[in-house]
């Protein structure tokens, strides 16, 4: 049995519980991994309560299918996608540099993306790919994205908010923590 805190909402609630009866539409968000899972449902209940969505994604066509859907649900919906590979540094700098020449403001950034599970193999930038992603790339979009943040802050009078969005996985992980000298050791 779930415990219910104060708020009456518990980890069986929605996300359109949660969000019932809130407009959002003077916000904007950045959801990164946004094409499936979590991040996708994230992406249709924000656009529900009328935030512009920016969806970071690394597969544009996957994107496009679930931009779409969310438009059949939610005719209104401002929600548009562009690329973001959080396991390159490139990629990464590259959206934010889209991202603040577009002049949007930004009130929310999830970051969501992320990988488990895959096979030994080293980013563009000779990283561990999973360290890449989950960790490096989201450390790195958010430094980048900060100032637009404040920025927005300051001008809307409107706390900004960055959340990051975590899995069980971390309980897989060994006793001696992350190896920082070893990241790269395929052992």
């Amino acid at each position: 049995m779930c415990r219910r805190g104060g708020s009456a909402f518990s980890s069986s609630s929605t996300a359109e519980q949660v969000t019932r009866g809130i407009d959002a539409t003077s916000l904007t968000a950045i959801v990164t991994g946004a094409s499936s899972g979590i991040g996708a449902e994230t992406t249709r209940v924000l656009a529900m309560r009328g935030v512009h969505v920016i969806m970071g994604v690394r597969n544009m066509v996957t994107a496009k299918d679930v931009r779409e859907e969310i438009l059949k649900e939610i005719p209104s919906a401002k929600v548009d996608a562009m690329e973001l590979d959080l396991s390159s540094l490139a990629s990464i700098r590259k959206f934010a540099s889209e991202f603040i020449s577009s002049g949007l403001p930004l009130n929310i950034l999830i970051n969501n993306a992320g990988i488990f599970g895959t096979p030994f193999m080293l980013s563009k930038d000779n990283i561990e790919l999973q360290f890449a992603t989950n960790h490096i790339g989201h450390f790195l979009l958010t430094n980048l994205l900060l100032d637009t943040m404040k920025k927005t802050t300051l001008e809307s009078k409107k706390e900004g908010r960055i959340i990051n969005v975590s899995s069980a996985g971390h309980r897989c992980s060994y006793r001696a923590g992350i190896r920082f000298d070893k990241i790269n050791d395929k052992s």
